[in-house]
Parts: structure tokens; sequence; C-alpha cells
């Protein structure tokens, strides 16, 4: 195994996956970004000088292959960021079951896989970050949101638990509820309406996302809240 650390990002696409990616190569980590897809980040992975893998993050076999694959490739991982999710606004009235698995597992079940997979050599070292994304729909379940709603719900309960068993063997866990909408062409029209801040930006986000890295550990944050200057809460 090389002897580099090394960063990893799950569910990457232009925003805040990509961001991420970007903040943690410019740290200093070699960085490898993965998503169903690997292909479509080939581009990426070249910008900043690391590696793009594919990898369906619900499959368990995929996800340990990814984690072994990176950190044989490119070094112990350091630093994880579980960033995937899919959702689509429906009542729950009209909500198939094939519809509402497939985002739990993408939302939650993933999350598990990954996390579990990276923090079985992270607990080993005794060193280690692992980060998980969530959103407003971690705290409090909306009308139409009920596919987003339980996997994040899920989720921050993977976070709480792997924070509180791992914290002691030296891992850092942290989940980072983004509440507000991130920055992106497909909100232009709501930027030009509230102004250029009034969105979160995902490089602004993926600072904070490696600050926790940093966080030296007598005072790790388990959670986090960010969202804009102007958002109501």
């Amino acid at each position: 195994m090389p002897q580099s650390q090394s960063a990893l990002v799950v569910g990457v696409g232009p925003g805040l996956g990509a961001a991420l990616a970007r903040r943690f190569a410019r740290g200093g980590l070699p960085t490898a970004v993965a998503a169903r897809n690997g292909s479509r980040l080939d581009d990426l992975a070249r910008e900043i000088g690391g590696r793009a893998y594919g990898c369906d993050a619900t499959d368990e076999d995929q996800a340990t292959a990814l984690i072994e694959r990176v950190e044989a490739e490119i070094g112990a991982l350091a630093l994880v960021a579980y960033n995937a999710g899919t959702f689509l606004p429906k009542s729950v009235l009209d909500t198939p079951l094939a519809e509402f698995e497939r985002c739990w597992r993408v939302g939650c079940l993933g999350g598990f896989l990954i996390g579990r997979a990276a923090a079985r050599g992270m607990a080993a070292r005794g060193a280690g970050t692992i980060l998980f994304t969530g959103a407003t729909a971690s705290l409090r379940g909306g009308a139409g949101f009920v596919n987003l709603a339980v996997g994040k719900f899920g989720l921050r309960a993977v976070a709480q638990s792997m924070a509180r068993e791992l914290g002691p063997k030296g891992v850092h866990v942290a989940h980072v509820i983004v509440d507000g909408q991130i920055d992106s062409e497909r909100y232009a029209r709501l930027r030009a309406e509230r102004g250029p801040d009034a969105l979160l930006h995902p490089d602004a986000i993926a600072e904070s996302y490696w600050q926790l890295h940093l966080q030296p550990r007598s005072a790790w944050t388990q959670e986090l809240d960010l969202r804009p200057w102007s958002e109501k809460f």
C-alpha cells in the first residue's frame, strides 16, 4: 500500500461534490472521486490530479472494493466524504415502493456501506475523518419530500452512531446539515433576485468540510449546520 494519505468523495456532481474534491486536493491530499458513472468524472480527476472511479455505493461489494482500490492505488484514506443522494418530490400517496427504496438506498444505505468500509482501515490506524452530507430534510420531513427525508434521517443516525463508537478509536465522524439552496445555474433566477451570497456557495461549504477535517480531537464537531445569512430557520 502507498504510504501517502488520500481523500475520497463519493457522490460527485458539478456542484458540492466537485467543490469538495478541489478543496481536499488543494489541501494536499491526493483525491479520488466516485460516482455510479465514473467516466463522467475524468475531467475533474485530471484537473485535481486525482483519479475517478465508478461505484454503486449501495452495493456492498462495490463499496468495499472502492475503498480497497483507493487505498491500494493512491494512499491510506485520511478523509472520506459521502455526498450521494437522490429524490423526486412527490406526494406520499403517489410514491411507488421501488422509488422510495431507491432513494433510501442512495441517501442512507450507501453512506453506511462507504462509511463502514472506510472506518475499518481508519480505526486500525487510529486516525481519519468521515463526513456525511445532510440537508434540511435531515431534521424534518416536508410535504412531498418523503423520499428525501427518510434517507437523510437515517444517514444522520448512521453518523451519530459512528461518531460515538469511532471517536475513541481516533476517527472523527461528522454530519453536515446543508440548510438552504446550493448556488448553481439551476437557481440563477433566485440568485439574481436575492443576491450572490443569499445562496450557499459550493466552495464555502467545502471550506467548512475541510476545517472539520483539521479540527483537533479535543474539540471535534459531530454536527454542523450551514445556511446563508438570509435563510430563515
